[in-house]
């Protein structure tokens, strides 16, 4: 079976400018993407789709695949990733091949590790029923318990018909950790719905979740990984 990886990575990133090439603990966040699609057993081509020559460049550099520039109605702020990757599919369609799976990774994923990420193909493979295997994280405290604004400053329980429950009487609840999403090639041709029951969810350890979509979030994903470093040796 044939798999190809696209990472999505334009070049007008708002909130932390030049976000998916800035160095990110001695190279460019995007190269940690690129490395770990590499390095993942049956992946067979690792491309980036890009309006940007500098993050073309760079992508490169680090051994992915640029062949076609990504056109500008798909890099503003208001285009979605899955147009973004069904543009990277079916240019792929007419210019060089079909694949039986895609994946798209996120280039700002620089704690996630290679055999968690072959977990999800390795879940498509193993499972002909399913469509889609993706990222997801646990979360901290459970949300049956989250509060809200409510009115004159005060709060109010989200799910006030909780509120005498147990934590540990809870369900356990998840989020889309935002890093990979596998799919079967026709999966995402078709545009099947993603949170469904055809899809397996790839749980990550929590240390190794981090969306990066603010200098906050980008100096505790750099804590994160020298504490991963320190306790498992190596890069994170």
């Amino acid at each position: 079976m044939s798999s190809v990886v696209v990472i999505p990575a334009r070049g007008g990133s708002k909130r932390i400018p030049g976000k998916n090439i800035r160095p990110f603990r001695g190279k460019p966040m995007i190269a940690y993407a690129i490395e770990t699609a590499l390095a993942t057993s049956g992946v067979d081509e690792v491309l980036v789709s890009t309006d940007s020559d500098e993050i073309a460049e760079i992508a490169r550099r680090f051994g992915a695949s640029v062949p076609f520039v990504r056109p500008a109605h798909l890099a503003d702020d208001f285009c979605g990733t899955t147009d973004v990757i069904r543009h990277a599919q079916a240019w792929l369609a007419e210019n060089a091949s079909v694949y039986d799976h895609l994946c798209c990774l996120y280039p700002t994923s620089p704690l996630l590790k290679a055999n968690d990420f072959a977990s999800g193909l390795e879940a498509l493979k193993s499972d002909p029923t399913l469509q889609y295997a993706f990222s997801v994280g646990e979360f901290a405290y459970p949300v049956y318990r989250a509060l809200k604004a409510g009115s004159r400053g005060g709060v109010t329980m989200l799910f006030p018909e909780h509120a005498g429950s147990r934590s540990q009487d809870l369900p356990e609840t998840f989020h889309d950790a935002g890093q990979f999403y596998w799919g079967r090639w026709e999966a995402w041709e078709q545009g099947l719905p993603l949170f469904e029951q055809h899809t397996r969810a790839i749980m990550l350890p929590r240390h190794r979740v981090v969306d990066i979509d603010t200098e906050e979030d980008w100096h505790i994903a750099e804590l994160y990984a020298q504490l991963i470093e320190a306790r498992e040796g190596g890069s994170a």
